[in-house]
């Protein structure tokens, strides 16, 4: 148990509540429900939270309001919830505190009424009535069984459309995702003499009942102009099977973060990212392998402001991990079927080194802060340059006379093309547009353009574009491999905006 001393510092959260008496039947019970649902948690009696002060309780009364806890839990809780109960003394002043374990069959109820209105989990400092989800995920919690074993029962595994996980398993593994790894891995059942697909093995699929099952299982990327929300300079949203979107997140990451020098060892110089990419790349990952899949209308959002970084991933921090304690080697696994699959996959590089792997990655970054909160139903990761300024009005004037000239140097360079797609715009422009839009593959872009194959036209087209430095490859040592995508440079997006400008 940490000293009263250390718990007065620390905010009313998860597993932290403050009272300064006795409070209502209604808010204790509530209370007690929210920790056991959740990762268990402290409730202080005698402490007023704002301003923080201890007030202290009536030393006659203690033993009697102890018994009138008790009482209340056992009358009001259900399943039966065993609170442990102290006395402590601050200054002369005395204080009770109420401990609630994490419970062991949730979910846990007002008894007085049904689990389906009677259900509550702590979100913040906060007591709240479960969804339906939140109670299916509990219940799930109780019988030790993950949303992502749960069985698909539409389609049939030779149905599903595996094409890209069977590559990308072959090249991560060398072997071939065969009926017997599937099973091994857990990722088909035996259901009624057929084999059947988990929603684990739906996520990692290209079919296309992915997307009628899970359309928010996807990445949100975008860079906004400034240090708050509001107008995007580039977005994109990443829907490509579970397997391959943390990896084309960090690609949208890194082109919006610089890379510059910061001193030279001999006559060596020393590169460095302004953020810590070890720690962003552990963080994406993680949203990716341990969000709630089964929260409907929610998507992992990755954020970028002119001094921050934030990633956002449904569902809440799992109950047994702490955040402040980075070495500890904490893990915890949501999605039981997915995890071993992506330490297959070298998704995962090793249980539990997470968070150690974060800790020890920023002590090279002083000027980044790494904080963390929980907006609702998500647990969001802020890397926060405390050494950022908001550029003076000079320097805003620069930067937009460099993009001028950058813009000039362009329609120069660039002047054939120009003219060619200003007068009739060809597969040169659609194609980059595509790009624009989203980043694809050759073969993605030949089914955007209705080709019935990939035509050749089409590969020179893109040769040329990428020889031009307006495309480029998203896995650069790859090369032509089959799970090759393209994306837009910022040369690429300057052509298409002098080629708007042409048009007017």
């Amino acid at each position: 148990m940490s000293k009263l001393t250390d718990i007065l510092d620390q905010p009313e959260g998860r597993r932290l509540e403050f009272k300064e008496s006795f409070p209502s039947k209604s808010d204790l019970s509530k209370t007690v429900i929210a920790f056991a649902n959740d990762a268990g948690g402290e409730l202080y009696l005698g402490i007023k939270n704002k301003p923080r002060e201890v007030i202290g309780l009536n030393e006659d009364d203690l033993l009697q309001t102890e018994e009138k806890i008790a009482s209340l839990v056992h009358d009001l809780c259900a399943p039966v919830i065993l609170p442990e109960v102290s006395f402590l003394q601050f200054d002369g002043k005395h204080v009770i505190r109420v401990k609630i374990h994490k419970g062991n069959t949730p979910p846990y109820h007002l008894k007085t009424k049904e689990v389906g209105n009677g259900t509550f989990i702590r979100v913040g400092s906060t007591n709240r009535l479960a969804s339906k989800e939140m109670i299916y995920e509990l219940e799930r919690q109780q019988n030790n069984i993950s949303f992502d074993s749960e069985l698909i029962y539409s389609e049939t595994v030779d149905q599903l459309n595996l094409s890209s996980f069977r590559e990308q398993f072959k090249d991560k593994t060398g072997e071939e995702l065969s009926s017997n790894i599937l099973n091994k891995l857990k990722l088909v059942k035996t259901n009624q003499g057929k084999e059947l697909p988990t929603n684990a093995l739906l996520l990692l699929s290209d079919d296309k009942l992915r997307r009628q099952y899970f359309p928010y299982a996807k990445i949100e990327c975008a860079r906004f102009k400034g240090t708050d929300p509001g107008n995007f300079i580039d977005q994109k949203t990443i829907d490509a099977p579970l397997g391959l979107q943390a990896e084309q997140a960090f690609q949208f990451l890194l082109r919006h973060i610089s890379q510059g020098t910061t001193d030279y060892t001999g006559v060596y110089r020393n590169d460095r990212w302004e953020y810590p990419i070890t720690a962003i790349r552990e963080i994406i990952r993680n949203a990716v392998i341990h969000r709630d899949y089964s929260l409907s209308g929610k998507d992992i959002k990755v954020a970028i402001f002119d001094d921050k970084i934030e990633i956002t991933s449904p569902g809440k921090l799992m109950p047994s991990v702490d955040f402040s304690d980075m070495e500890s080697g904490q893990s915890e696994i949501r999605n039981k079927i997915l995890a071993p699959v992506f330490k297959h996959l070298g998704i995962i590089e090793q249980w539990g080194n997470g968070l150690k792997l974060i800790s020890k990655d920023l002590e090279a970054y002083p000027e980044i802060e790494l904080s963390w909160k929980e907006p609702g139903i998500a647990f969001r990761v802020i890397f926060t340059n405390t050494k950022f300024t908001q550029q003076p009005e000079l320097q805003q004037e620069l930067q937009q006379e460099l993009q001028q000239e950058l813009q000039h140097e362009l329609q120069h360079e660039l002047q054939h093309e120009l003219q060619h797609e200003s007068k009739q715009p060809t597969l040169y422009t659609q194609v980059l547009k595509l790009v624009e839009q989203k980043t694809a593959s050759t073969k993605e872009l030949s089914v955007s353009l209705g080709q019935k194959s990939i035509s050749g036209h089409l590969k020179r087209i893109l040769a040329k574009l990428r020889q031009g430095g307006l495309v480029e490859w998203t896995q650069p040592d790859a090369g032509q491999s089959s799970k090759q995508q393209y994306q837009i440079t910022q040369k690429g997006k300057i052509f298409l905006l002098l080629l708007k400008k042409k048009n007017l």
